[in-house]
């Protein structure tokens, strides 16, 4: 068995199925991107407003009350607050646990495909690449057989194999620009997160320091 030869023939194909991949790399990519741009909308909250309205519900009824309301909010930094607040007349330990699961779930569904999108970015342009390779070498293969035409065709060849590098820059540069944006808004938005925390635990320790 040539090895070198089963390659060739291989790469005789040329680079149009490597094309069609990386058309459907790239369907895949944008899915991922507006999937995570609409999963993202509204998840920052205002921490500032929610940390004056939790220094405001001194008993525990105005502190379920906030819970509730807060329930009903998209934003993530309120919904774990929500948590530390239904969990606050267990003490400071209790809240504390019960957001730190609050704020891993939410990290857990924050991530979903963002992985996909950073391995693209980084290993798309090689699938390009190695569609470049394959057109060359069949180019190589047409410029052997010298018959009319056959300069039209290694040209055509050659156009063809760059393209495939050109379509493989096209799918990852977005998907780069996408998974940097989102991971910056999931940093944000888990900051916001820890901020809540904090202002639900500092009220928490205080309420515990209250004589009875």
């Amino acid at each position: 068995m040539n090895l070198t030869q089963s390659f060739v023939d291989f790469a005789l194909l040329g680079a149009e199925w490597v094309m069609w991949l990386l058309i459907v790399l790239s369907v895949v990519s944008i899915a991922i991107m507006v999937d995570r741009a609409l999963w993202f909308r509204g998840r920052d909250g205002d921490t500032a407003a929610a940390r004056a309205e939790l220094a405001k519900a001194g008993d525990a009824a105005a502190r379920a009350a906030l819970a509730k309301r807060w329930r009903g909010s998209p934003a993530i930094p309120l919904h774990v607050a929500a948590t530390g607040l239904e969990a606050f007349d267990g003490g400071p330990a209790a809240a504390a646990e019960a957001m730190h699961g609050e704020r891993a779930r939410w990290r857990r569904d924050a991530d979903k495909n963002l992985i996909v999108l950073g391995t693209l970015g980084n290993n798309v342009p090689f699938v390009g690449l190695f569609g470049t390779v394959l057109g060359v070498i069949k180019a190589f293969d047409d410029l052997k057989q010298a018959t009319t035409g056959s300069e039209t065709a290694v040209m055509a060849g050659i156009a063809e194999a760059l393209t495939a590098t050109a379509i493989g820059l096209l799918v990852a540069i977005p998907a780069v620009v996408a998974y940097n944006y989102f991971s910056r808004r999931l940093k944000v938005v888990m900051g916001g997160a820890d901020e809540m925390a904090h202002a639900v635990l500092a009220a928490a320790h205080a309420r515990a320091k209250e004589p009875a």
